[in-house]
């Protein structure tokens, strides 16, 4: 009898663990449906929020405020990235971009951030993401996105030479590439832009690291990315 129900039990726990490795599948599959069809079923203000609050996203954890300026119509991804950097990203295809520019409280900086919808499938979206962590294309000054600069707005000087820091994150659970490019909002030039991962380390000295610049994109495409990965998540039931 002890042998009939320890096999019973080891069979129902094998059983039990197949069918929860089933449901985690198919519940990671479900979000990244969900997030593939979010360009054109979220709305606008829930992928890019009117403003976006920072909570120790400043340098030194200072807390920030960002106020969006501009949202950009949604287009392909022709003119969007430096041609390096657009030629890294051909691999998983370009199904839709979205951008805005925000800027900060004081209207100091500005940034642009961007929601680069692929046609990958998971699979082409790990082999990117260890691509880019491998070859360290995040960090590589001629593989910059470029800004969107609306007329009218404080962003209107926000061009390829305004650049300062920039972040690029692949990710694997959706198809889509998250970044953000910040600068200067008074149209001032940049000729060595430094990326956020380095700008927002303890000592760094550049003119993008003191002014903060690296968490201006740092943060702010963060807090965009994390907005996504919470719509997409499929709804769970709580038990009654």
């Amino acid at each position: 009898m002890c042998l009939v129900l320890g096999l019973g039990l080891i069979g129902g726990a094998v059983t039990g663990s197949r069918l929860a490795g089933e449901s985690a599948r198919a519940g990671a599959a479900d979000s990244f449906a969900t997030a593939a069809a979010l360009w054109h079923n979220a709305p606008v203000d829930q992928l890019f929020p009117p403003t976006v609050r920072g909570v120790g996203a400043g340098p030194g954890g200072a807390d920030r405020t960002w106020t969006r300026v501009a949202v950009a119509p949604d287009s392909g991804c022709a003119g969007a990235f430096d041609p390096p950097l657009g030629q890294a990203l051909a691999p998983v295809g370009c199904a839709r971009l979205l951008r805005a520019t925000y800027t900060d409280a004081t209207q100091s900086y500005v940034t642009t951030v961007g929601l680069l919808f692929t046609e990958a499938d998971a699979p082409a979206m790990s082999a990117l993401a260890a691509r880019f962590q491998n070859e360290g294309l995040g960090r590589r000054t001629d593989l910059l996105p470029r800004p969107y600069a609306a007329k009218g707005t404080v962003a209107a000087a926000f061009g390829d030479e305004q650049r300062a820091s920039w972040t690029v994150s692949v990710l694997t659970e959706a198809p889509v590439v998250v970044y953000a490019v910040s600068g200067w909002a008074d149209g001032r030039t940049v000729g060595a832009p430094q990326p956020a991962a380095d700008a927002t380390r303890a000592g760094a000295t550049t003119a993008p690291a003191q002014a903060g610049l690296g968490n201006e994109a740092q943060g702010l495409a963060d807090r965009i990315e994390r907005s996504l990965r919470k719509t997409a998540a499929p709804a769970t039931e709580k038990p009654s």
